[in-house]
């Protein structure tokens, strides 16, 4: 049985739990964004792969592969749909409800690309 498991679809888990979860090297938060919206703010140590890589059935990032994996993404409406999709793939996912927006909201770190303060876009 999954760790993140839910009779309905993929768990869904809060931007706390996610970052905890990441933190303690138990998941890793896969971020389903676009590259521009990933490059101008994420959450620190997280991996990207856009949906469309996802859905076309690309390999999870190295990072990702064969661990409990967060998909988040702006709001939590893309990475639900990711995570519907590594689920069917066998994947131990959960969503991150409400997303990056969520995480700014609650104050946790969004960096850029180049490691400062970034935004979500």
């Amino acid at each position: 049985m999954p760790l993140f498991a839910h009779a309905s679809g993929p768990a869904q888990i809060t931007v706390t739990e996610a970052r905890d979860r990441a933190q303690a090297g138990e998941a890793v938060l896969l971020d389903v964004r676009e590259a521009d919206e990933y490059a101008a703010g994420h959450a620190p140590g997280s991996v990207w792969q856009p949906l469309i890589a996802v859905a076309a059935g690309a390999d999870l990032p190295t990072a990702a592969q064969g661990r409990p994996v967060l998909a988040i993404c702006r709001s939590g409406n893309r990475s639900q749909k990711a995570a519907e999709l590594l689920a069917a793939r066998g994947v131990d996912v959960s969503n991150v409800s409400g997303g990056m927006r969520a995480w700014a909201t609650a104050e946790l770190p969004v960096h850029d690309n180049a490691g400062h303060d970034g935004q979500v876009i």
